[in-house]
């Protein structure tokens, strides 16, 4: 059905930090809103708020009409125990809920309890709506259209980390809402991936608010963005596409900057006015008191005449600066500032494979032939589960060859960001992995860690309990902590909000050392300077 969400004066915090307030938004069919903010603004929160998962401090959501579903995809969807692939699709799309409320509605009308009837057709148009008919079928077609070819099934704790990506994108695409709510749903795609979702996004009528780091999907899918601005608490509605957006915003930056540097000019100059008035006038007293005499009335009288006209122009000065329209400092946002600290250069060779080869159950990486030279910059493409992180895993020395040989150069020292953020999700403080790993004193690794919006509340936690966010800038303030001179970095833009994104691509132009990058972001592969580019694809390498 066609559905609106309206959403009146939200309000939302955490402790005594305000994230925003007086938010208004209208989410009609057709709409898709894209929510940009820095990590912490708000953004998951809001999308919470909207689907009625968490409550607002103040304000309202409201749906027209009030039985509209409303699907609200997290942005790591939680793989439970012993759920396989066909339950997660039916929990995802809200079948699984449909199904439980169909059976509940069809008990209370067998049983003839009072409202059953109503109960039950409420639950069957619901059940209906959503495509819980054909989900069976629509899902065996959608999974082999991506590849996922375990089996409906398999346990989704046994699936690869490509292989779950896919289940989460055929969550989504096998989604029948009236209302889509979706955090970070390019996280993890691969370009065909990207690309049926942008064909999904085109195709769907439904309302969407969307938040997601790829730049280029949202040029592609948004028809306006709305931005949280943590540093001015500020929310903003921008009509058009994303690219309107950025011009826009920065028009809106620039005016405000030159508003209040022509207000601070302003008060400047009438300000020192007012203390040359001031000064004058005092001078004006101490002179005549100096030269006063009871008998040089005329001149008495001139220098306090002219005292007095020194006095009212003062007050004159002061009463303009009181009427002056105060216009308040743009406040600077947070801004990850980072670079990545250089270690002493490698040898000539960094790291080879001679005929390597890697078996894994029914996947087969190799044999590879690869040398990988000082200041090499490679970026690796391919689809999820083609062997890109096996090539790095086994480039590294991090995995057991069944063939071959791998032989990493001398004085290589590695800086790593890996696609699962495994060094920040164990039991201990972060505080405490981030000064072992970045070999640092408490002192320092605070910081440190302080610089890339890792505080008192963050440090101390375990760092399991983090945001993904928060992971990845703890794993790009190591890069800054100890020197490296073979980066490698896997989906480094997953989790990062956009404004760390390009203070990342700006610290990989001035990096001197050798990099590898894998990246299914499409604007940092055209932003981010590349010497090679090696294509993997069912576990074979070749170079384009």
């Amino acid at each position: 059905m066609s559905a609106t969400l309206v959403a009146k004066d939200l309000a939302a915090g955490h402790g005594d930090r305000s994230l925003f307030s007086g938010l208004d938004l209208v989410v009609g069919p057709g709409d898709v809103i894209g929510l940009v903010g820095v990590n912490g603004a708000g953004k998951s929160t809001l999308l919470r708020m909207l689907a009625g998962l968490a409550e607002a401090e103040e304000g309202t959501v409201r749906l027209s009409p009030p039985a509209a579903t409303v699907g609200h995809l997290p942005q790591e969807p939680d793989r439970r125990p012993g759920e396989t692939v066909r339950g997660f699709l039916a929990r995802r799309t809200g079948v699984a809920d449909a199904e439980a409320a169909l059976e509940a509605g069809t008990r209370q009308l067998s049983e003839g309890q009072p409202g059953g009837e109503d109960a039950y057709a409420v639950a069957l148009e619901r059940w209906l709506a959503l495509g819980a008919a054909d989900l069976e079928e629509r899902a065996a077609e959608v999974t082999a259209q991506l590849g996922l070819d375990t089996g409906l099934d398999r346990p989704m704790t046994a699936l690869s980390g490509g292989q779950a990506a896919r289940a989460s994108l055929a969550s989504l695409l096998l989604s029948r809402y009236d209302i889509f709510l979706l955090d970070e749903p390019t996280n993890d795609l691969d370009l065909d991936g990207l690309a049926r979702l942008e064909t999904f996004m085109g195709g769907l009528r439904a309302g969407t608010v969307l938040v997601s780091h790829d730049r280029e999907f949202l040029a592609r899918t948004v028809t306006s963005v709305l931005e949280l601005d943590l540093a001015q608490q500020q929310v903003s509605l921008f009509g058009g596409g994303y690219q309107s957006y950025l011009d826009e915003r920065e028009r809106a930056r620039r005016q405000a900057r030159e508003e209040y540097e022509e207000y601070a000019g302003t008060r400047a100059d009438l300000e020192a006015r007012a203390r040359r008035q001031r000064g004058w006038m005092e001078k004006g007293v101490r002179n005549a008191r100096r030269k006063m005499s009871d008998n040089d009335k005329i001149g008495r009288n001139a220098r306090v005449e002219a005292t007095e006209k020194q006095a009212a122009k003062a007050r004159q000065t002061d009463r303009m600066i009181e009427r002056l329209e105060t216009v308040e400092e743009p406040r600077k946002e947070w801004e990850l500032r980072m670079d990545i600290a250089d270690a002493p250069r490698s040898g000539a060779v960094v790291a080879t494979l001679r005929g390597a080869e890697v078996r894994r159950g029914d996947f087969r990486f190799g044999p590879v032939d690869l040398q990988l030279d000082w200041r090499d910059r490679v970026a690796v493409t391919g689809a999820n589960g083609s062997g890109k992180s096996t090539l790095l895993a086994v480039l590294l020395g991090r995995l057991p060859l069944d063939a071959g040989a791998a032989v990493l150069g001398s004085g290589v020292r590695i800086g790593e960001i890996d696609q699962a953020r495994r060094l920040f999700y164990g039991e201990e403080s972060l505080l405490d992995a981030f000064g072992a790993a970045a070999e640092l004193q408490p002192a320092e690794a605070r910081t440190l860690l302080a610089k890339f919006g890792l505080k008192a509340e963050h440090v101390l936690r375990s760092a399991a309990t983090l945001s993904p966010g928060e992971r990845t800038r703890a794993a790009l303030a190591l890069l800054q902590g100890r020197g490296v001179n073979l980066l490698v970095l896997d989906e480094p833009t997953n989790h990062l909000d956009l404004p760390a994104i390009e203070q990342l691509e700006a610290a990989l132009a001035a990096y001197e050392g050798t990099l590898l990058l894998v990246t299914h972001d499409r604007r940092m592969l055209d932003a981010v300077h590349t010497t090679r580019r090696l294509e993997v694809a069912e576990g074979r390498v070749t170079e384009r």
